[in-house]
């Protein structure tokens, strides 16, 4: 089952998120600070992030860059009420971006399409990984 971690200093909004998230068949971790960020990524091992920008005391882009520095594979969705950042350069590194808004559509959407393209490249890797293994024992993968 997919994991998600929800981090963000609103508790309400990780309420929603969470049950909203749950029902769509996930299991959800939640932080409310940018602290206990590394504790989850490192014990939870969540499978997507969905990251807000303002943090109480923290800096959401420092948070994203952390993020991306421990796995640079992990998708971190910026999910956030301030519409200003959609050219920042630093979004690069985040793998999608939505406005926070009751209908959640939109970054279900988005975690969907993030997972999806995941999984897609972890099955490239794990393929290119079996055909070196085949052809180191000489094993023919053409028919």
């Amino acid at each position: 089952m997919t994991k998600i971690l929800i981090v963000d200093d609103q508790p309400c909004v990780r309420e929603l998120l969470s049950e909203e998230l749950m029902l769509e068949g996930y299991r959800v971790a939640t932080a409310g600070d940018a602290e206990s960020v590394t504790g989850h990524l490192r014990f939870s091992k969540p499978d997507l992030v969905i990251l807000d920008l303002y943090l109480d005391g923290a800096e959401g882009f420092g948070v994203l860059r952390d993020i991306k520095r421990q796995d640079p594979d992990l998708p971190v969705i910026i999910f956030t009420a301030y519409d200003g950042y959609v050219d920042d350069p630093r979004l690069s590194q985040a793998d999608g971006y939505v406005i926070k808004s009751i209908v959640l559509d939109e970054l279900k959407g988005k975690i969907a399409y993030a997972l999806r393209r995941t999984l897609s490249t972890q099955e490239e890797v794990e393929a290119k990984i079996r055909f070196l293994q085949f052809k180191r024992l000489g094993i023919s993968t053409t028919y």
